[in-house]
């Protein structure tokens, strides 16, 4: 029985990190958690998370969280600065 995480497997884990994750999101935000699920979906770190190379999947919920909210800043800070 082959343990390896790789791309053809990576999808196992996803739902599990995503859902932590998003729980965290909606709570802090208070919105609802389709829409928080939306959001993730939709970012930079949920492409990274899903591209075993990158191994953000090594990440707990409080760090992809984190990686998640950088990311929602980062991109207010450049919109801001245009």
């Amino acid at each position: 029985m082959d343990l390896e995480i790789n791309d053809k497997n990576l999808y196992l884990l996803l739902p599990g990190k995503v859902s932590r994750m998003v729980q965290i999101y909606s709570h802090e935000y208070n919105i609802p958690i389709i829409e928080a699920l939306k959001r993730f979906y939709l970012s930079d770190t949920y492409k990274k998370l899903a591209d075993e190379t990158t191994k953000l999947w090594h990440y707990g919920a409080v760090a992809l969280y984190q990686e998640f909210i950088d990311e929602l800043k980062n991109k207010e800070n450049e919109n801001g600065n245009k």
